[in-house]
């Protein structure tokens, strides 16, 4: 059965400005905010994206990401048609030949794309963090009627001058490639993702590889003889989060940016676009920095900018800011609103504590582990509305409205 499209992940670079992070590791396999891998960022836009065929072209120190992708679980790739294949260059006869640059990276696996005959093939790099939704470029690159179409952001004027840039007319058709120009005609800089009609690509590689003076590099070659030749292209403008990973301040930076999603647009708790893992379950926990925390033990997926005290969280719990929990068990994706107090109880999954709410009490003579007494229980997926107060002996199985209270 033919695939519309499929994708192959460029994973194979040294990432030598990584320095000491690289010496044993490739760089897709790089360990990234807190439970992450580099590679999970691709990898998670496919799935994400709708593509179920994905090729992870590796060279160097390939031995810890072929363990981590494995057979694909994680990331839903585990596939009888398709799924997530990691293609080490290619074996021959003569024995194997590394990848001389990225377009031959591609050329040397014609044959494992060819087995799934797709209409469209997306090339994208190992080390990037970015979240993009795949099939929306693949409609404009539709819409267009394009032959290739390339991912592009806008980048700050001064700094144009440092990316391969794209040169477009009004309709986003590119009429000139720019690589890091001293005296920049346009400010949108090429992400490295593409879109191809395979067709097209294949016969480019194939005559590429023909040449003996190519470098065998898309951007050096595969982009310019396309343009030269008067392809159909097309500059695809995205504005989401995307950062290049390749050198140490900018993995530094881009570790940083998870800590302040709202403004930097990496968001690791988005629901509605979860990066899988191989350390599967939710994000790491985030203690903001309002938060105060004692003997507590607080899970995966948990964030935290109230004040608790002798309590275990599971996953997902939010504690917003000024609430406080102390002496409670709080399970799974159960959020506490700002100004609630929650002591000396149990909460259920699901449940939503709202802003002033007040749930169970301590006792007089404070938190007695070997003498309990009364705790206050709330139900799975109950609300407690805003200024509703639970009493130490309730055990709430519905629904509390605003002010009300249940003892």
């Amino acid at each position: 059965m033919a695939k519309e499209m499929i994708a192959m992940i460029l994973a194979g670079g040294q990432g030598s400005r990584l320095y000491a992070l690289t010496q044993k590791l490739a760089k897709p396999a790089v360990p990234f905010g807190g439970k992450y891998r580099i590679i999970d960022f691709p990898l998670s836009n496919c799935v994400n994206s709708g593509i179920d065929t994905v090729g992870i072209l590796t060279q160097y120190q390939p031995l810890v990401l072929n363990e981590y992708i494995g057979n694909g679980q994680p990331w839903d790739l585990d596939r009888l048609h398709g799924g997530v294949h990691v293609l080490p260059p290619y074996q021959q006869a003569s024995g194997s030949d590394w990848y001389k640059g990225t377009a031959n990276a591609i050329y040397q696996n014609i044959s494992f794309i060819d087995r799934y005959d797709p209409q469209y093939v997306i090339i994208l790099s190992g080390d990037q963090i970015c979240k993009q939704d795949y099939s929306d470029f693949l409609r404009f690159h539709k819409e267009k009627n394009a032959e290739f179409s390339v991912a592009v952001m806008e980048v700050p004027w001064s700094e144009a001058s440092r990316f391969g840039l794209m040169v477009t007319d009004e309709n986003d058709k590119i009429s000139e490639f720019q690589e890091k120009p001293k005296d920049p005609k346009s400010n949108l800089a090429s992400m490295g993702i593409y879109i191809f009609n395979w067709d097209i690509l294949r016969s480019y590689l194939i005559a590429d590889e023909a040449d003996p003076n190519s470098e065998n590099d898309f951007g050096n070659n595969i982009i310019p003889n396309l343009l030269k030749d008067g392809r159909r292209m097309y500059a695809y403008r995205f504005a989401g989060y995307w950062k290049d990973v390749g050198t140490i301040p900018s993995l530094w930076q881009a570790n940083m940016e998870v800590l302040d999603p709202s403004h930097s647009g990496i968001d690791l708790f988005d629901e509605d676009w979860k990066v899988y893992s191989r350390n599967s379950g939710q994000p790491c926990q985030t203690v903001g920095a309002d938060a105060e925390i004692s003997n507590c033990m607080i899970t995966e997926g948990c964030r935290v900018h109230g004040v608790i005290k002798d309590s275990i969280l599971f996953p997902g719990v939010v504690v917003e800011h000024g609430a406080t929990v102390d002496g409670a068990v709080i399970m799974g994706n159960t959020t506490i609103k700002a100004g609630a107090h929650v002591a000396h109880c149990i909460v259920a999954e699901n449940v939503v504590i709202k802003e002033g709410a007040k749930v169970g009490a301590m006792p007089a003579g404070g938190m007695d582990i070997s003498n309990p007494g009364d705790v206050a229980t709330v139900g799975s997926g109950v609300t407690v509305g805003a200024g509703a107060v639970i009493g130490p002996k309730a055990m709430v199985s519905s629904d509390v409205k605003d002010g009300e209270e249940q003892w």
